[in-house]
């Protein structure tokens, strides 16, 4: 995941996947407008951040992350199983 620090977004993406028991990199392109520039370019010239990658394979940022969550696909994706509950 490409984030910054201030977006409220981010700090949501950072919350669902750490309740959920997700492993994952996280990284600060605050300050970094070329590694920023870079990731959007590989994510077909997505501006917002959010930038969440799974497997290498973009997804989206929150919305689309909470969506996956929601209908299981988030752990289909990261080969995960479902708690129950």
């Amino acid at each position: 995941m490409y984030s910054t620090r201030y977006c409220g977004f981010c700090v949501a993406a950072r919350k669902l996947l750490q309740r959920r028991g997700y492993v994952f990199e996280d990284v600060d392109v605050s300050h970094d407008n070329s590694l920023r520039h870079q990731v959007s370019k590989q994510a077909g010239n997505y501006r917002t951040v959010p930038m969440i990658f799974i497997n290498e394979e973009f997804i989206g940022g929150y919305e689309e992350l909470a969506m996956l969550d929601r209908n299981g696909e988030l752990a289909a994706r990261t080969g995960i199983a479902q708690r129950a509950g």
